[in-house]
């Protein structure tokens, strides 16, 4: 009896393992990253010049690195330096960023992360961006190879990368920009089609805004000291590693449509596809005021313009944009 109930308690821990893995890693493609380790003062900017041999990004090319956002990744570094950080579903109703860099470079960003078929076709509005990425289902990779976007991952710039033996893998893989990118391409390389300016007349008071995917969730909150949406995901506030609280001044809260890709992770949960060219409903929330908007994007090269009700443009606030994506009902 003992024997059969060590046996059915290694199966339980088995079983767990495996399911952790399923949700929150990619298998192999997010382990072959070298295991550099952090050296002292690794969250300062590492005072090299880019990777011998390398090319650097052009200039002119944003850099959009995929983030991490289980909750063994978080507090991440460098998103609060982003421009424009997109937040997508994934395999299991989980989430994950890709965090848009152009006006200027954080000291380290991460975790790094696998990446996904979806974020080609997002990516195809910038001149030959920089996609940081850990890896990605082996079937997606000639995909990403033959894209309009410069690949950088752990491969190709080994470098740039380096593992936080204070973290466990594969949640622990950061990114030194500087490595990549001699200086920020500054804001004209954001071809998002975003127009800023003074707020649109109506919107509805907000105080708060949450988003829900099966198994995460986004909340924004209002914050006039702030002048930004106070983020918290899944339930807590969220903060970077050196304790600033994230808080964006316009978050997009964008309905497109959903349907799961050929590409699946190691226990055969297909990835969500997530359309981001077309046209449809969004939410924009902006000096603590909801905007009801439409959005377009005609082609994968085209920016993405929102409108308000009356047909007009709609302005974001100055500073960090959040696209959260959400599915449009059926």
């Amino acid at each position: 009896m003992r024997r059969a109930a060590l046996s059915a308690a290694a199966l339980a821990a088995t079983l767990t393992a495996s399911l952790t893995a399923g949700c929150t890693s990619r298998g192999h493609d997010d382990h072959r990253a070298p295991h550099h380790p952090r050296t002292p003062g690794a969250s300062q900017a590492p005072s090299v010049s880019p990777t011998p041999g390398h090319t650097v990004v052009a200039p002119g090319s944003p850099l959009a690195v995929k983030i991490d956002n289980v909750p063994a990744a978080r507090p991440q570094t460098g998103l609060d330096a982003a421009d424009v950080i997109y937040a997508e579903q994934v395999e299991g109703g989980l989430s994950r960023l890709l965090a848009v860099y152009a006006t200027r470079l954080p000291q380290t960003v991460g975790p790094v992360r696998s990446a996904r078929e979806s974020d080609l076709d997002l990516l195809r509005q910038f001149s030959r961006p920089a996609l940081v990425f850990s890896g990605a289902q082996h079937k997606l990779l000639p995909l990403i190879d033959r894209a309009p976007l410069r690949a950088e991952s752990p491969d190709k710039a080994p470098n740039a990368f380096y593992r936080d033996t204070d973290r466990a893998a594969p949640h622990n893989l950061y990114l030194h920009p500087s490595r990549l990118l001699p200086a920020a391409p500054g804001e004209k390389a954001l071809t998002t089609g975003f127009r800023y300016g003074p707020a649109p007349a109506g919107g509805t008071p907000t105080t708060s805004r949450t988003v829900r995917y099966p198994a995460a969730r986004f909340t924004f909150t209002w914050s006039a000291d702030r002048n930004g949406w106070l983020v918290a995901m899944d339930g807590t506030p969220s903060v970077t590693t050196d304790g600033t609280r994230l808080a964006p001044t316009t978050v997009v809260v964008q309905y497109v449509k959903m349907h799961m890709s050929t590409y699946h992770d190691m226990l055969g949960n297909h990835t969500p596809y997530t359309e981001t060219v077309g046209s449809g409903k969004a939410e924009v929330l902006r000096d603590g005021r909801s905007f009801a908007a439409t959005w377009s994007r005609p082609a994968a090269t085209d920016g993405t313009t929102f409108r308000a009700a009356d047909g007009g443009p709609l302005n974001f606030a100055d500073g960090q944009v959040w696209v959260v994506f959400a599915p449009a009902a059926s």
